[in-house]
């Protein structure tokens, strides 16, 4: 099983992008959580929910893995559960990030905010260029601190896709190649 994480700020094309790499290469698409968690509760949520999240995305993560799918796409992890909890309430339980690095993810698509508007679809609460920016910041220093495979995506939305979809085929050819080398 090959576990690949689109990742980053808001609005930057995670979900898209999710759904395009499905569309062309298979594999098992684990959404977002928090969205889920939001629109069940019908409010904003609080540090007390950090953990119900991460727990439920875990969930919804561990539920994907148990069928052993030949690709795994992870629409967000616990990083972003934990950065968000850091950057709303200025706090994390300590937990979530010690799972995060307890799990085998093997690439991950780490998307830029410049060349793409920001779009409010209610949830959403970093409409400025520069809060999606340290966003990004905090999340590739999160991944090279942490010796985690990462590609960074960037440009306008067909770019963003062409690049996306090449380095997923690249990545899974090469994965192919090394699992089967007399092939």
């Amino acid at each position: 099983m090959k576990v690949l994480v689109l990742t980053g700020p808001e609005s930057s094309g995670k979900s898209w992008l999710a759904g395009h790499i499905q569309a062309n290469f298979g594999g098992v698409l684990v959404g977002e959580y928090v969205r889920y968690f939001i629109e069940r509760e019908q409010r904003d949520t609080c540090f007390a929910d950090i953990s119900a999240i991460a727990t439920g995305q875990l969930a919804w993560e561990d539920q994907a893995r148990a069928t052993q799918p030949e690709l795994l796409i992870l629409d967000t992890h616990l990083l972003s559960n934990m950065l968000w909890s850091q950057e709303l309430f200025g706090d994390c339980p300590a937990w979530i990030e010690q799972a995060l690095l307890e799990r085998d993810y093997h690439l991950h698509l780490l998307l830029d905010p410049i060349d793409v508007p920001w779009v409010d679809d209610g949830q959403r609460c970093q409409p400025q260029l520069a809060q999606r920016m340290a966003f990004y910041q905090q999340c590739e220093r999160w991944l090279r601190r942490h010796q985690q495979p990462l590609q960074c995506i960037q440009g306008d939305w067909a770019q963003r896709r062409e690049q996306t979809l090449a380095t997923v085929a690249h990545w899974l050819n090469s994965t192919q190649q090394h699992a089967n080398p007399g092939h």
